[in-house]
Formats: C-alpha cells, structure tokens, sequence
C-alpha cells in the first residue's frame, strides 16, 4: 500500500473513532453551543467513566502498591515560584504569524505537516530530497528560532488558511498568566505541571516519612497550557489531568529493591543511538538495559517496567507501545536520562508519559530561590573524619578591585570544586596571582593571594547532608485514554450483514459501564427480577444500565457494544438469565443468585470469562 493511500485509511479510522466517541458523549468540545473553544473538552458520562477507571488504577498501581504519599496542590501558583523553577524564563514554544491576519501558529508544526505532507502524497519526491525531509522531522525538536525560520523561507512554506507570508518565529510563553488578590501586585500563573508543588513541600514530606529516603509523592490534578494552535483533538490540549510521582533518591544509591520484579519484563525500546543510526526500535528485557547501561540506573528502569504494566493492563497494544530515550539535545542540561512511553495511534507515535531522572536541580533551585535548605540526611554509626576544603574569600580586598561585581566574584570562588581551588591555591603560592573565570561576569579576572585563602581542614562529620535526586513519571492522562479510545475500536459486521457495528473492547478495568441488564420481552415478573439484579449489582459496587425499551435484543447488544460494556444480562426467566460477553458473543446460563459475585469475579480479575465459561453451561442464541 503507498503512503498516500495509508494515511487515507489512517484519516478515515480516525473519523471512524471521533464520530462515534462524540455521538455516544465520551467527549464533546466545551462550549458548544458557542461554538466552541479549540483545545478545551468535556468529558460526558462515559468518557467520565473511563477516566476515573484509570485514575483508580492508577492510584492502585502505583500509589498504593508503593505506598507513596499523595498530595493535592493549588492550580494557581504564585510567580516566584515558577521563576525559580525556569518556567516564566524558559516554557516556551516558537511561534510564527501570518503577516496579514496575525493568526498565530506553532512554528514547528507547520514544518513538521509540510514534511510529512511531501513524503505522503509527493510521488515525483527524489530519494535524496524524501531522506533530507526524514531528517528534518528526526531533528525537528532541536532546531532553533533562526533554523527553523530558515527553513520555513527554504521550503516556502505559508499560512495553512490563507496562504500569506509568515513572520520569523518568536518564543512564546504557554502559561497562562493571572494576578493573585484584587491589587495586581501579586502576579501569579496557572500551573503548567504538578510537579512544583510536590518539590516546594519536600521538607515536611521528608520530615512525615520519618527522614528516610528513599521515597515517592504523587499527585494527580489540572494542569494548563495555552497552545499556540491546538489540533489533534485530546491529543493537544489547553487544560487537561496530569498524574505525576516525584520518587527521591539518593544520589549515590539509584539501586531500587524491587527491580527483580520487573527485570525479566521484555518491550520495544527505541535507545539513542538506534535512533541516530536509523536503526528501528527492537525488543530488550529492561534488566539487559540496565545492565549494559543503556538505562541509566534500576531505579528508573523499575519505574519503566512499572509504566509498561500500567499501560498493557489498562488495554493499549504492546506492539504499538515503544520507550524512547530522549536524544541528548533534546534533554534539559541537568537531567541524567529521559525515557518517553509513546503509543502509536493514528497521528503517529505520540508521547502519553515521560519518566526522566531529573537529578537535583528542583531541589537545588527552590533552596537558592527561597533560602530554606531541601536536604536530606544521612547519619553515619561512627563519625567519619573528613578533610573539608575551605575557601574564604577576603571580602575587603576583592571590594576595593571589583567594586560592584565584588558579589559574583565572591560567589564564584565559593563555588570552586576542590581540583579548581587546590589549582589555584598552587599557583597562588607560586606566582602571587592567578587568572580565573567568572561565569556570572563572563570575563577572566585576575586574583591576588591577599584576596583570597584557601586551605583543607580536617573535621568530624556525624552525618551526610545531600540534595537528593528525583525521578519523575509523569502521565498525561488524556493522551493516554484517547490512544486507549483507538486501541479498543472495531467494527463488525450485524447478525444480517447488512451493516458494520462499532465495538470499543475495553477491558473489564476500564469499561465505563461493566454490564447491562435487559428483560427480554417487556412484562412485569422479568422487570422484577431485572430490578432484583440491579440491587445485587450495586451491593458489590458494580455499574450497570437497565435496558427495558421494546427494541429488539440485538439492537439493545449494538448500543451496548458501542459503549464497551463487557457484560450484558438478558433476564429470560425468572430463575435463570443469560450472560453474553462482548467480544466473543458467546453466552453462558446462570442463576439469578449468583449473577453479581459471577460478574464481580471477572470484573475484578479474580477469574476470567475463559474459568466461567468452563463452569457454566453455555447457551445458544
């Protein structure tokens, strides 16, 4: 098949699955009857359903199941707190202008569309120009504002709507911008991630957990970002439910105790270099990945396993499931290594969930930002005697040569790391002065021996104070159920052929609605037993549906289907009913006393339809 006619069939599936996700209400376009806000959804009943199905297994899986502490912090976030973060200076996207109608755009987008554009539907494309475009969108995230402008101009490329000129792309903040109390003087934003409130409470949680580490906090709440121009329906969106873990460790010791559980777990991992190399992704059991250092400690290929579970169990395709590490160029300067978990759907490989080792720097930056010490503690059973390098700095001196840059030459040599200062200390000895290198000043200055005394000194330490590293899975919950959306959706053909049926085959855990009950024929002693059903259900938490409309049974299943509901309960007797599972159609008979535990133990996954189906006798429509 060519890609042109791929990315039709792609296009026309999508609609498929849209159509039928918005006539059933899983989600609509907020605002509706105003037609409308791009980026901002409603989720409807089941759609509802669905998230908090995952939600609590969410919780289930990770929360409980390593006993994190969850916490739930304000989405308005005053300023200082972001500024220290590097979010006011640095969260953003490059963005261009139509010159005419000053409609904005994503810079990056509208190159990524014409490349992709071109290698779909271009049949006279040279292999030469086919293979520079590939390269173009495997390099696109680390192109700067002059380079993608340049290529803009290269290939041409206008406004979408209405073909006029682009401005040169220009960094744009995503964060919604507010002002905290009636004055304005308090400038605030809307978070941009939930993160930051779990790093500025890391002494009272270190503290709660009895100062040990290592340990996890988890959140799950709003985060928004003000898209440029948000497409891709769920995909891209303005407000939308982040579930982030903050897991700190120590620095020294990234070993986790539980890795034996996860490292025979076998996946597609897309490493760095396969990607550099145009190599595809291929399977590697995680504990080989760690072992050969291709991941960069257990603690973060726990939580990799961990996120490969997650994400199978809730009904995504593990064939259509890959880890790619970020390329070097692409990770902040600070982090040790970053793994994304992308699933493929329709608009190709898209990133649901990021799990990176950000070493220390959130700790390290809201300690010099707001002047409390986030560390933690290591007691040794013995003092330990240590040399401590000591730079005192002669603050008399160094003012009368620098005057007013006197503060960062000061800070600099503080700052110095022990091979730097035992350098300077020699050359200081030796010639009387020595040239250094202050970032902050960006210049070489000259120091003095008068300045400045540097010396080791030998000391007792009780205990290790460090600044413990942190590693960051962070799950964008939308993206994820809307990729569930598409791994779920089939269609079928009807008992007469004459029409295909849609189904979404949700697991159990996930399906918004667990099972429906139907009389056969409208009357009054089926209703009561319907009724007497319902009751049992709800006693052992299980959402249902009652059906009693006259329509004909295989309608009823077809609505049903087309919700993802499991289980439907046809009551055609009084002391028996039938029990149709959804994707196989096969049904099994069982007494109207047992029906809720039966259900419940496959919803549960304490059996599976395969153990009851062998229990019960089947019954043929």
């Amino acid at each position: 098949m060519d890609a042109a006619q791929e990315a039709h069939n792609r296009e026309a599936f999508r609609q498929a699955v849209v159509n039928t996700l918005e006539r059933r209400l899983f989600y609509i376009p907020s605002f509706k009857i105003y037609r409308g806000v791009a980026g901002l959804y409603d989720y409807g009943p089941p759609g509802c359903a669905v998230k908090s199905n995952v939600l609590a297994f969410w919780r289930q899986h990770f929360v409980l199941e390593e006993n994190m502490l969850e916490v739930d912090c304000p989405c308005v976030t005053p300023e200082v707190v972001l500024k220290a973060s590097g979010h006011v200076d640095k969260f953003t996207d490059l963005m261009v202008k139509d010159e005419k109608t000053g409609t904005c755009y994503r810079a990056d987008h509208l190159l990524k569309d014409h490349c992709k554009d071109k290698l779909e539907k271009d049949p006279n494309l040279s292999a030469e120009k086919a293979a520079e475009l590939r390269h173009v969108l495997a390099v696109l995230d680390d192109l700067s504002a002059e380079e993608l402008g340049a290529k803009i101009k290269g290939y041409g490329i206008t406004a979408p709507d209405t073909k006029n000129s682009l401005s040169d792309p220009y960094p744009f903040n995503l964060m919604f911008q507010t002002s905290i109390g009636p004055s304005g003087l308090s400038p605030g934003y809307m978070r941009p991630e939930t993160a930051q409130g779990i790093f500025v409470n890391f002494k009272d949680l270190y503290y709660y957990n009895g100062n040990k580490l290592p340990f996890a906090a988890a959140q799950i709440g709003q985060a928004f970002r003000n898209e440029i121009s948000p497409r891709q329906g769920l995909l891209r969106v303005r407000e939308f439910t982040l579930a982030e873990i903050e897991h700190f460790v120590d620095p020294d010791d990234k070993s986790h105790p539980k890795f034996s559980e996860v490292a025979n777990l076998e996946f597609l991992m897309f490493p760095r270099e396969d990607q550099v190399s145009g190599r595809a992704a291929r399977r590697i059991p995680i504990g080989e990945a760690v072992s050969q250092g291709i991941v960069n400690n257990e603690t973060l290929g726990y939580f990799i396993g961990r996120v490969y579970l997650f994400l199978t169990h809730l009904g995504i395709d593990k064939e259509r499931l890959r880890f790619r590490q970020h390329l070097a160029n692409e990770m902040a300067h600070y982090a040790a290594d970053c793994w994304d978990a992308e699933i493929e759907c329709s608009y190709g490989w898209i990133e649901c969930v990021g799990i990176a080792d950000r070493s220390a720097y959130d700790l390290r930056a809201h300690t010099d930002k707001s002047g409390v010490p986030l560390v933690a503690h290591e007691k040794f059973p013995e003092p330990r005697e240590v040399e401590k390098l000591v730079i005192t700095p002669v603050k008399k001196e160094l003012g009368l040569a620098f005057k007013g840059s006197q503060k960062m030459v000061v800070e600099a040599l503080e700052a110095m790391g022990e091979k730097e200062a035992m350098e300077m200390k020699a050359t200081l000895e030796a010639k009387g002065e020595a040239e250094f290198r202050v970032c902050t000043l960006d210049k070489v200055v000259t120091i003095k021996d008068t300045m400045v005394t540097i010396s080791k000194e030998k000391k007792k330490e009780h205990q290790r104070v460090f600044t413990p590293s942190v590693i960051e899975p962070s799950f964008g919950i939308g993206r994820i159920i809307y990729c569930l959306f598409e791994h779920s959706f089939y269609t079928r053909p009807s008992k007469d052929g004459d029409e295909q049926l849609n189904v979404f085959r949700f697991p159990p855990l996930v399906a918004p609605i667990k099972c429906t009950v139907f009389p056969l024929v409208q009357n009054q002693q089926y209703e009561e037993v319907a009724k007497k059903i319902a009751k049992s259900l709800t006693a052992v938490g299980i959402s249902y549906k009652i059906d009693i409309t006259g329509t004909s049974i295989g309608k009823r299943y077809a609505r049903t289907d087309e919700l993802g509901v499991p289980f439907a309960i046809t009551v055609d007797s009084t002391s028996s009913v039938t029990v149709r599972e959804r994707d196989s159609k096969q049904q099994i008979r069982v007494n109207v006393d047992e029906i809720a535990s039966v259900v419940k133990g496959v919803i549960d996954g304490v059996s599976t339809w395969a153990d009851i189906l062998w229990k019960y006798p089947t019954h043929s429509s």
